[in-house]
């Protein structure tokens, strides 16, 4: 459990240093947006560990999973005086967490006691755990993978759209990028909603006190999308944040018109594998 801890929490320190050591570095101004972001990424982070150690619900961060991307876009949309790329990233942003802000709602996850609603069922498992039972262990385990990791992930979900800041004018790539995004929201939102009827339809088919049919006997979701892969939702919402990123990869693309050349020729980090050096 703990070398697992250990591994989650590396990754939101090494990661973010490979990429924004070893990649083109920082404009002084897309720093200037960082300390930003980062000042809210700390605020939330620290408010979802107050209200959850305070209320018992452990889902504060669940509420704003959806939410704070929108906040950290559209701030750098700001910043940038509303540059037409970061206006696309930014409206796409928008519509993939407003659809699953109303899919978490539906669910019980929102009331109007912001610190009250749904709990994700896998804390109280985490909690009953021995590594984690004693009190000082969950509330280091809250304050560091719950709160700090977990909204240090989101944060960096939506770095693409910093690194976009003063890029090239639009290109076709950013049309196809966002189509392939809409593409992934729609793939999504269809998961949700037949995993929604399915157990809807269980739940009435209980309730009834009828003959259940064959299909809602086994009590999960197995048709449909359900049928191709046992985690549609999930595997789209990872296909969604990985396009997300090729954003900032189609500036360069675009501003440089040999860097296509030169993608193929050197390594990304690891310098094994380079080719002859452009002229």
């Amino acid at each position: 459990m703990w070398k697992t801890i250990l591994a989650l929490l590396v990754t939101i320190i090494v990661i973010p240093f490979l990429a924004f050591t070893m990649d083109t570095p920082l404009t002084a101004f897309q720093k200037e947006v960082l300390i930003d972001l980062l000042a809210v990424y700390l605020a939330t982070a620290l408010l979802c560990f107050v209200v959850s150690t305070i209320s018992g619900n452990h889902s504060q961060v669940d509420k704003l999973w959806s939410l704070i991307p929108i906040v950290y876009v559209w701030m750098v949309a700001v910043h940038s005086g509303f540059e037409p790329r970061l206006v696309l990233m930014a409206l796409l942003v928008t519509a993939w967490g407003l659809r699953l802000s109303y899919n978490f709602s539906r669910r019980g996850g929102y009331s109007w006691k912001f610190w009250t609603g749904e709990e994700d069922y896998r804390w109280a498992v985490l909690r009953a755990k021995p590594e984690l039972r004693a009190q000082w262990r969950w509330t280091l385990f809250n304050l560091l993978f719950i709160s700090l990791y977990q909204m240090g992930l989101i944060l960096l979900i939506t770095l693409p759209a910093l690194r976009s800041l003063e890029g090239a004018p639009l290109g076709w790539t950013d049309y196809l990028i966002a189509a392939l995004l809409l593409l992934f929201i729609v793939i999504e939102t269809m998961a949700d909603q037949q995993q929604w009827n399915y157990h809807k339809e269980k739940r009435k088919a209980l309730a009834t006190g009828g003959e259940i049919q064959n299909q809602y006997k086994k009590g999960f979701v197995h048709s449909g999308l359900w049928g191709l892969m046992r985690h549609p939702n999930y595997a789209a919402e990872q296909a969604i944040w990985i396009v997300f990123y090729f954003f900032s990869e189609s500036i360069s693309a675009e501003k440089y018109t040999d860097y296509a050349e030169y993608q193929k020729r050197v390594p990304r980090f690891l310098p094994f594998g380079k080719g002859k050096k452009l002229n």
